[in-house]
């Protein structure tokens, strides 16, 4: 029986083992196991709501192993340490609690198929004082740590004379510009929860980004469009602006300005893990992202995939898959169906990238965006409630590829009670 290990379980790798699970593990055609040093899963994009306060991961998080119970997969809670190629062993480090006990010891488990799927963190650059004096959103726990921190400032606000919270956001991509809207919508439930004495004018976000614009994936009038509705908020949207270092007191541009900030998130790019490095011998790029083929097994090794994230895929117009949902959700559906192919003795598929647009939720205020980038002549730019109904359907694609059409429903259903029954604001 075929061992399929995949490591990382995230939108792409959750979704490739529950395929694997329901097509070849309830038939016992392979024994598939994912392995992950989180209990539960998010799904990534949601992190600035979680950092907001506005979603509860307590109640939308996935348990991994009563989710492999259900689809016919085994479920390792373990991160990766290395990788033994020779005699196709990945080898798992010890897991310790936040008081430095030891949980699990050292471990190992055998393959015959190993899929990567990593995924990305933040990428510093290198920047000085960033590790120290900002918060990355790469997981539920550093959106929480946000999150606990800004009600605090909350509560401190007309106390030791505090008068404003000031966050700045480094990147304006996705991330940055979903939380800066995100912040001003929580702002207007947290006054209805007790904090009647905290205006709009009490919080200050500073968008700062490098290029000349604002979401630089989007049309120019999308864009601005985006740029415009942020200035409405209140936003102070800052383009063309280089950070040289962050200080306990905020960011440091390259003209010497010191934008001052409570807190700090930094969104200014993304990177695979430094671990996955050269990691045994396999070929890698400046990123860390594993280099693969074009049917996503990696340059020097057919028994291993890399997907989502941490894979660098090339295009044929020589750009490079662009790290989205919707590329490791497509990347998920290829590589089950190799490893389909591989199990069956028949020849493996290509990868073809469909770019199906980008959209940006500016919260309840609006959502941006362009689709079907390359299933028309140029893209159709949308916004208001149209773009709003067809960003909320990408993460119910993602919830039907884990739990299927009846499911989702039900879960739909019950999250719209939810929002009668529950608090809109997470303040604990």
């Amino acid at each position: 029986m075929y061992k399929i290990v995949i490591v990382g379980g995230g939108a792409g790798g959750l979704e490739l083992a529950t395929e694997l699970g329901n097509k070849l593990g309830r038939k016992n055609k392979a024994n598939i196991t994912l392995v992950d040093k989180n209990r539960t899963h998010l799904w990534k994009p949601l992190l600035h709501e979680v950092a907001a306060g506005s979603l509860d991961d307590g109640i939308d998080a996935l348990s991994y192993r009563v989710h492999a119970k259900n689809h016919g997969f085994n479920f390792k809670l373990g991160e990766l340490a290395n990788i033994d190629r020779e005699n196709k062993i990945i080898h798992l480090a010890q897991l310790m609690d936040q008081e430095g006990i030891q949980i699990l010891p050292e471990s190992e488990l055998s393959y015959d198929i190993l899929v990567m799927a990593i995924g990305s963190v933040s990428n510093d650059f290198k920047t000085k004082g960033v590790s120290d004096h900002c918060i990355f959103l790469d997981s539920p726990q550093q959106a929480k740590k946000f999150h606990h921190r800004m009600l605090n400032k909350y509560l401190q606000l007309g106390v030791h004379q505090t008068n404003q919270v000031s966050v700045a956001i480094v990147g304006a991509g996705a991330t940055g510009v979903e939380l800066s809207a995100e912040l001003y919508n929580s702002l207007q439930q947290v006054s209805s929860y007790g904090f009647e004495h905290i205006k709009t004018t009490d919080l200050k976000v500073s968008l700062v980004e490098a290029g000349d614009k604002i979401l630089p994936a989007l049309p120019e009038r999308i864009s601005a469009s985006a740029h415009k509705e942020l200035v409405k908020l209140g936003v102070d949207v800052r383009t063309k602006t280089m950070v040289i270092e962050a200080t306990a007191q905020g960011l440091l541009t390259k003209e010497g300005e010191l934008i001052q900030a409570d807190l700090i998130v930094w969104a200014a790019g993304i990177k695979a893990p430094d671990f996955l490095k050269e990691i045994a011998g396999l070929d890698t790029n400046r990123a860390n992202q594993l280099v693969v083929k074009a049917n996503l097994q990696t340059t020097l090794d057919d028994s291993i995939y890399a997907i989502g994230d941490c894979a660098s895929c090339a295009l044929p117009d020589g750009k490079f898959v662009p790290p989205r949902a919707q590329s490791a959700h497509q990347m998920a559906s290829l590589v089950a169906k190799n490893i389909t192919a591989t199990i069956n003795n028949k020849p493996l598929v290509d990868y073809k990238y469909r770019d199906y647009g980008s959209l940006v939720s500016l919260s309840n205020y609006s959502t941006v965006g362009s689709l079907m980038g390359n299933l028309m002549k140029g893209s159709m730019k949308i916004e208001g409630r149209l773009a709003r109904l067809v960003y909320i359907s990408l993460y119910r694609m993602h919830q039907v590829a884990l739990h299927g059409y009846l499911r989702t429903g039900l879960i739909t259903l019950v999250e719209r009670i939810n929002r009668v029954l529950r608090p809109r604001l997470k303040l604990h």
